[in-house]
């Protein structure tokens, strides 16, 4: 049997840079897991609260995105003029008092401030800056993907935890968790983040950049595709954590049951459909194919009155589809981007991203309270049905050398 060669060392990652890019994606994942944690739970919660209405619930589920995406950018170029680390100390601070406040109020109204404090830590182009600043131009996307990884199993964790830590400590029990993992992550940074020795410019905050990036109409559709996903997402947790227990039966303490085979089953399902689609060059038709499974999974369950299982099996098409979708999007951008323009492009993609889940927890609070449950599932999944045609002649990603071209989205 051969020997396997071994890489070349300016091949790997240095153990600085490995060291940068995990401890960076650790303070994103206890960041986006404090985030998320209450997706699963907090309509449940909240309906005990005096003050509670539908739309209140979803704005207290999405509130956070909308400051997220307001400030996302200007704490990006404030990181450009006073450094990484005092920004990004200064954000985990504020959605640490945010997580405080939404953990003592006793209202609806207070958790949405709350939750609102808590998107104003928006560290999201400040940590990718300084994980630019610490890795080389060769390792960079190495670096992104780990914490991309990251981001991913904070999401996969918050849907196993949440409804299992909520029932021994409750959603403010999570809040508070929330902050004591915002306090971890501050140590993390001072202690374990290396200090950078030089500043790579953050072209997000380039304004020339920026505005070329807002002319470009495909990078535009891949915008508004990832705002509809996050909407999407964002407005069905204002009802699916109801249906589960009205529908399917399932106390709030017994949710993971359902989740922790949905969520596994997903990414086992998801996984090899994101090789094969990029290996073969499959990435159009498997991309339409996943809108339309969005879509279709979203009406079934919209007019789905069964128990456990097919509810199960309706959710296990819904995160299929999330992750894969979540998976290629930015890697999309990333490709599709011109190279110069490509930081101004990801920042403009993450302000989408979190604009599309303010929006969803205001659209789905809405139509719950005007028109019900079912309602609110089926509307989603017109808006799921629009994006099929809106991804339709996007033009095909450069592909490497020696792999097939894939085709485009939608074609």
């Amino acid at each position: 049997m051969a020997e396997r060669t071994p890489r070349p060392a300016a091949e790997r990652m240095s153990r600085r840079e490995l060291q940068a890019a995990t401890s960076l994606a650790s303070i994103y994942f206890m960041r986006m897991l404090g985030l998320f944690m209450i997706l699963p739970v907090f309509a449940l919660y909240a309906e005990h609260l005096p003050d509670s209405t539908p739309l209140k619930v979803g704005l207290a589920l999405g509130a956070y995105g909308l400051t997220q995406a307001l400030l996302q950018i200007p704490f990006g170029l404030l990181s450009d003029r006073i450094g990484r680390k005092p920004v990004i100390v200064g954000g985990l601070l504020l959605f640490g008092g945010g997580s405080v406040l939404a953990a003592v109020a006793n209202s609806v109204t207070v958790i949405i401030i709350g939750r609102a404090l808590q998107g104003a830590g928006a560290i999201a182009a400040a940590v990718m800056a300084m994980a630019a600043d610490l890795t080389s131009e060769q390792h960079r996307t190495k670096a992104m993907a780990i914490i991309g990884v990251s981001i991913g199993f904070a999401f996969l964790c918050a849907f196993l935890l949440g409804p299992v830590l909520n029932a021994h400590i409750g959603v403010p029990g999570l809040f508070w968790l929330a902050a004591g993992m915002a306090l971890a992550a501050i140590a993390i940074l001072l202690l374990w983040v290396p200090t950078p020795t030089r500043q790579v410019a953050g072209e997000e905050a380039d304004a020339a950049h920026l505005g070329q990036v807002l002319r470009n109409p495909v990078l535009l559709r891949l915008d508004l595709g990832i705002a509809l996903l996050h909407l999407i997402l964002t407005a069905c947790f204002v009802v699916i954590p109801l249906l589960l227990r009205d529908q399917a039966g399932l106390a709030p303490a017994d949710h993971w049951k359902l989740y922790l085979p949905v969520m596994l089953g997903s990414v086992v399902l998801m996984a090899p459909a994101v090789m094969i689609a990029e290996r073969r060059g499959l990435l159009g038709p498997f991309f339409t194919a996943s809108v339309a499974l969005l879509a279709a999974s979203l009406l079934g369950m919209g007019l789905f009155h069964g128990g456990a299982l097919g509810l199960g099996l309706l959710m296990l098409a819904f995160f299929t589809a999330i992750n894969f979708l979540e998976s290629c999007l930015p890697s999309l951008v990333s490709r599709l981007a011109p190279g110069h323009s490509r930081g101004a492009a990801m920042g403009a993609y993450s302000t989408a991203q979190f604009l599309g889940s303010f929006l969803g927890g205001a659209l789905g609070g809405w139509l719950h309270g005007a028109l019900g449950e079912h309602a609110t599932l089926i509307g989603t999944a017109v808006l799921a049905t629009s994006w099929i045609f809106l991804s339709l002649g996007m033009p095909a990603p450069a592909r490497k050398e020696g792999e097939p071209a894939p085709t485009s989205p939608g074609g």
